[in-house]
Order: structure tokens, then sequence, then C-alpha cells
């Protein structure tokens, strides 16, 4: 799985603006929730064209480039169009989305390209416009937790599929199991996960099963850490080692999610597989050429994207809405 193809929101958008000289003459950016969004946006903000999403195109109202508060109508002179989406794979949803436009009959109306950001070779020729080509296996930043490899993934769950406890919380008494039974939760994954491998000390392991089946969360096995006290875990630095320990062994995992920027560099060293870290979006353990790890991308991203292209978490906002 080192060989995996990562790309981040910078990548996006430093792919779109390289091979945005792709992209025909268009009146208007279609995006295909949910990923698709986010490049629809990108695209449209460079181009100055006005972007909605699939949905809103078939009703037969979107919003113009300059006013928010303007929409266009299906009588307006909006007439190319391209549809897009941020990746195509094995074709089925696009496929699906020109189904919807044919039986809206949207396609009689309008000049309609179809086009994806990212393409494995041999699929490009499905789309109309394809920019990038991207091999297999691959994951994106904006949508890991929605990748069906999360079945291969082992989970931490501080800072990850919950907040971390305060340091009035962590108390190893009534507090922290308070904590543990009302945690926000955080990144809680869509499918089932391999293995949740936690640091938290055993003897709690009951409270954390409740708030999982509380939340949603599938695995296949939850590992604890047993055997220790919280001081000996802290004297020790128990955390990562731990970790590493479980996930070297689990033969069907191969990427841990970890909050803890030192713990996901150091958890992918010890086990030579790949680590997450949620809170940087770096994936660590890439055995590829010029790998670009996410301790670039927010900071990079607004330096030299902010004329162009929305923040990343105006798009997350824009992208929950849809």
């Amino acid at each position: 799985m080192s060989n995996l193809s990562y790309k981040t929101y910078s990548d996006l958008a430093l792919d779109i603006k390289q091979n945005i000289h792709k992209i025909p003459e268009i009146d208007l950016v279609v995006g295909i929730p949910r990923s698709g969004m986010i490049p629809a946006y990108m695209i449209g903000l460079s181009l100055s064209k006005p972007v909605c999403s699939i949905n809103e195109f078939l009703s037969g109202n979107f919003m113009s480039s300059g006013n928010s508060t303007e929409r266009i109508s299906f009588n307006s002179s909006v007439q190319n169009v391209l549809i897009l989406d941020d990746s195509i794979n094995t074709g089925n949803a696009i496929n699906k989305v020109k189904s919807m436009v044919e039986n809206a009959g949207a396609h009689n109306q309008y000049d309609i390209k179809y086009g994806a950001v990212y393409y494995k070779k041999g699929t490009e020729t499905l789309v109309d416009i394809a920019l990038t080509e991207v091999p297999q296996p691959r994951m994106f930043e904006w949508n890991f937790l929605n990748h069906s490899n999360l079945k291969n993934a082992a989970f931490d769950i501080d800072g990850v599929l919950c907040v971390d406890p305060t340091p009035q919380q962590n108390d190893d008494g009534d507090k922290y199991i308070d904590f543990i039974l009302n945690a926000q939760p955080l990144y809680i994954p869509q499918y089932r996960v391999a293995a949740i491998v936690t640091s938290r000390l055993e003897k709690y392991r009951s409270y954390t099963e409740k708030w999982l089946e509380k939340h949603g969360v599938l695995y296949d096995k939850l590992y604890m850490l047993g055997g220790v006290t919280a001081q000996e875990r802290a004297k020790r630095g128990l955390h990562a080692e731990y970790k590493s320990k479980i996930y070297k062994k689990l033969y069907n995992a191969n990427l841990f999610i970890e909050s803890d920027r030192i713990q996901a560099e150091e958890i992918a060293k010890r086990t030579g597989k790949l680590c997450f870290c949620a809170s940087t979006d770096e994936l660590f353990g890439l055995q590829r050429k010029n790998n670009f790890k996410m301790k670039h991308s927010k900071s990079y991203f607004f330096r030299r994207f902010f004329a162009v292209f929305i923040p990343v978490r105006s798009l997350r906002r824009k992208i929950r809405g849809v």
C-alpha cells in the first residue's frame, strides 16, 4: 500500500491550475455532490463562471457568478455546461448522472461536456475532459472517511474519532469516565474499519464500547493498552510504541489514522506502513518520488491560491449545504 496515490487540497488546486487550458469555453460549472463540488468551485472561481450542483442544474435555476443572491433561469444565455466530478474510476457515477440529465431533457437544451479532474489510465475515454492521470490505489484528503479502503484501516480514538480530553478531564477517574461517555465525535468513518487501536487503558473498555456503539462506529476489533497504569504509560511514552506493535501485526490493516503528528510519523517508521495524521492531513510512509506531505497544504494553499480559489473551509461549508 506504500504506492498509494494521495492527493491533497493543494494538489487538487495545483492540478486544476496547471490543466485549466484543457477546459473549453463554458458558461456554467455543475458539480456532482459531494466531492465534485470542490473542483467545481475551484474552476468556477478561476474562470469567473457560475457554479451549481447537479440537482440545482436539473431543477432549472442556479446562482450567477457575480451575485450570490441572483439566480439564473433555465431560459438564460447559458449554453455550454461542464458537469464535473473529482475523479472517475469505473464510470458508474458519471453514467448515472448522464442518465439523470437525459431523463430531464437537459441534453437537448445545452451543449454539455462531462469531466473529471483525476482518472486512471483507460477511463479518460468515459468523459469529455480528463485533467490528470492518477493510478489506483488512490486516496483523496477530502473524502478519506468515505473511502472503501477503510475496511483495511486502523483508527485511534482520542483526537480522531472524538476530541481529546482536557487536562482537567484526563484525571484517570470519574471525570475521565464522564469524558469517555460524552466525548464530542470528530471523524466518524462511514465504513466498517479493521480495528480501533487506542492507548486508553483496558479498564475503560466498557465505557469506550458504549461510546462507539452510540455513535455508530463499526469495527472488527478494539485494542486497548493493558498491564500498566496511567502514570507508567506517561512516564514510558508508550502511546506510539503500543499502537505500532498492534498495527504491525494486523496483516489486513494498511492504513492507520492518528491525531498526533509526532506519533503518526513514528508509527509509519516503526511499521513500514502508511499512517495518516488527522490533525495535519499528512500521510506518512509514502514511498514515491516528490512526496508532497500535507505539512505545506493549508498554508501553502492559502498563500498561493487565495487570489483564485476560495478557502478550503469555505468549500467544506458550501459542500455541507449541498
